[in-house]
Formats: structure tokens, C-alpha cells, sequence
């Protein structure tokens, strides 16, 4: 999506669990562990991935994008579709959303990755900006400083 920013990717803790799991240390029990709730959001709330189990082996994943901001009100920790992010990223300020990999067949569930939505990383100057609104921003922002800097 192009407005996310501080993304956080999660696959280094993910082998780590993978390498002790393999490894003896960690029993299939403490990584299989999904709560109903979580795979009721992954049925209905999901989307599926080409990506196989790394447990079972038998079964497709599937993410679930949950959503969390001070805009949301009741709305925060509900499990959204992807095709909902944008049109929420158009008309909220800024929101967080937690990615999280779910195995329906075995219960395997992991933190995959955590990023940023919302209208304010539309406003920030960045270089990806046309020239058009970098050049009125940035004329902006010249005129802002030379104000703070007189007083």
C-alpha cells in the first residue's frame, strides 16, 4: 500500500520460533495455539496466501489484518479485509495494523508484520512527492522557518 510507513517485519522472530520448534526446545502445542477468535477473523475476515504451514504442511495460510487507533473508538482490535485499508487510510488521520499469519488445519499463528495508515503520511514531504506539490510544500515550509527563526 502506498501510504504505509513504519513498517515492522517480523520474519527474523518467526525463524527463530521455526529453529526451536525444529530443535526440540519448543513443543508444537506452544506455537499451535490460535484462539477461536482468532480463527473465526481468519475465516471470515482473511485473506488466503499461496504460502504452505511451516508445521503441517497440509494447509494454505491466511492473513488477518487487525486495526488499532485512537479514530477508531469501538471500532479498534477488529479484524478488516485488505480491500478495507485504503478507503479507511483515505478517511482516517492515522492507524496501525497488525498482519498475522493463521493455519485453520494445525492452529499455527504468527505476528507477521506491523505498519502504519492514514491520511498523515499523505502530508509528509517524502521523495516519492511529485515536483509540483514537493516544490509548494517545501516553499512553504521555507517561509514557516524563516518566521519561527525572526521571533
Amino acid at each position: 500500500m502506498r501510504t504505509s510507513r513504519q513498517v515492522v517485519d517480523y520474519s527474523l522472530q518467526k525463524r527463530a520460533v521455526l529453529r526451536e520448534l525444529h530443535a526440540g526446545r519448543v513443543g508444537t502445542y506452544d506455537v499451535c495455539d490460535a484462539s477461536p477468535y482468532l480463527k473465526n477473523a481468519a475465516r471470515f475476515h482473511g485473506e488466503p496466501t499461496d504460502h504452505r504451514c511451516p508445521i503441517c504442511r497440509s494447509e494454505n495460510l491466511t492473513h488477518v489484518h487487525y486495526i488499532y487507533g485512537d479514530e477508531l473508538k469501538q471500532s479498534a482490535g477488529q479484524a478488516r479485509t485488505l480491500a478495507e485499508l485504503p478507503v479507511l487510510a483515505m478517511t482516517l488521520r492515522e492507524f496501525q495494523v497488525f498482519v498475522v499469519e493463521v493455519c485453520l488445519g494445525c492452529d499455527w499463528n504468527h505476528l507477521v508484520e506491523q505498519y502504519l495508515l492514514g491520511r498523515d503520511g499523505l502530508a509528509e514531504d517524502g521523495p516519492d512527492q511529485g515536483a509540483v506539490g514537493g516544490a509548494a510544500t517545501s516553499a512553504a515550509s521555507v517561509g514557516r522557518r524563516r518566521r519561527e527563526a525572526q521571533r
